[in-house]
């Protein structure tokens, strides 16, 4: 808490040596530059620890050679990327082209704005933040169509229609599932939503939404419909190299490639930190007698981010990638009824206040039960599956 104090008072030391009339523009350049410091810094230690983890899970080194432990990998591939040249196809629409990556990249680093990093620590304080956030993420689509537009490849058109299909598919449960904690927390403000998962049960047991029937599917709908919007495995067709060899960003390379690279990256940090914002209890400690020590909020508010990194890292090296009709099945036909009925699952939690608490888990556990096993098994019904003989060499 003394640390974040001090962060604050830095802050507005710094504002106040300028003029006044200056002093809001040089507020927002300070948070803008400590954001973009930090995220950047994380870019780079999330693409070593990926490339670490998924040697690790395959069985190989991975990185081990620029630097001690292979430390300096991200230093190298910044500096390759800068170096590299930047080829564009002649009939290509150059201008079009270059601002692809741009307008992918900073609308994405405006979403981190209005997330509350600590107690003190909350750049923009929106009424309406969370809808601000979905305003701005949603020009990733805009973004994907420039590229495989303007690149004049058949290749880049296919792959920017995958990922237009792919991201409206899916960003209407990714919407719906927010919808069950505004209901609960009664504001669109991320720093409310924050606040109404203070204190904790017995002082043991914290208030997040997570701990929750609807709390629980509706994070397990976010996340899930999270991994598809960021474009990763094992929702990664829009770059499927295997079959349309890089998708949207095939006549890209060099910086330009570095910067989608990047905003992809930044948009698992945005939505990662938004389900930590609206499930995980945001900056509050996992135990609430622990929000009274020392320790500054914001280590909470990383740590719980960085475990959901670590869980995006683990699915890209465990499971395969889907078709593209299971893709969208299993929105349109899975996950987006499922967010609707969880809305109603939400109402019943709201309205049996009154219940003995088992009571109401039992009869929210039911509401959602029956609906995921009769749409699993309405999604799987034309399924034949028949067994498989593996054959190998002598």
């Amino acid at each position: 808490m003394l640390l974040e104090t001090w962060l604050v008072q830095l802050k507005h030391w710094m504002v106040n040596l300028f003029p006044a009339g200056w002093q809001p523009g040089v507020g927002s350049l300070v948070s803008v530059t400590v954001i973009l410091g930090v995220f950047a810094t994380l870019f780079a230690v999330a693409t070593l620890l990926e490339r670490k983890g998924l040697g690790r899970i395959q069985n190989r080194p991975g990185p081990n050679r620029v630097g001690p432990w292979g430390l300096f990998q991200p230093v190298a591939d910044g500096i390759k990327m800068l170096t590299k040249e930047d080829i564009v196809p002649l009939t290509a629409d150059q201008v079009v082209h270059f601002l692809a990556p741009i307008v992918l990249l900073a609308p994405v680093t405006l979403a981190f704005a209005v997330i509350p990093f600590g107690r003190k620590l909350v750049p923009i304080d929106l009424d309406a933040g969370l809808l601000f956030f979905f305003a701005v993420g949603s020009a990733a689509e805009v973004a994907a169509f420039m590229a495989g537009w303007s690149s004049h490849n058949k290749y880049s058109l296919l792959g920017a229609m995958r990922a237009i299909a792919q991201m409206i598919s899916f960003e209407l449960p990714l919407v719906i599932s927010t919808m069950a904690v505004i209901m609960m927390s009664g504001s669109l403000s991320l720093v409310e939503i924050v606040r109404a998962q203070d204190g904790g049960v017995f002082g043991l047991i914290p208030r997040w939404h997570v701990l929750t029937p609807w709390g629980l599917a509706g994070f397990l709908i976010f996340f899930t419909a999270a991994l598809a919007e960021s474009n990763r495995s094992p929702f990664d067709l829009p770059e499927g190299e295997s079959e349309i060899i890089g998708g949207f960003m095939t006549e890209y390379s060099g910086f330009k490639y570095a910067l989608f690279f990047m905003g992809e990256y930044f948009g698992m940090f945005a939505v990662s930190g938004l389900a930590t914002t609206l499930f995980l209890g945001g900056w509050h400690a996992p135990l609430p007698f622990l929000d009274r020590t020392l320790v500054p909020s914001f280590v909470w508010f990383f740590g719980k981010l960085l475990l959901l990194l670590f869980v995006f890292i683990w699915l890209r090296g465990t499971l395969p990638r889907l078709r593209v009709d299971q893709l969208m099945n299993f929105s349109w036909k899975f996950l987006l009824p499922l967010a609707l009925i969880n809305l109603l699952v939400v109402a019943l939690w709201r309205f049996t206040a009154s219940w003995p608490l088992a009571g109401r888990w039992a009869l929210c556990l039911v509401a959602l039960a029956a609906p995921f096993v009769a749409l699993g098994a309405a999604l799987m019904r034309h399924r034949h599956w028949k067994p498989r003989h593996y054959r190998y060499a002598r």
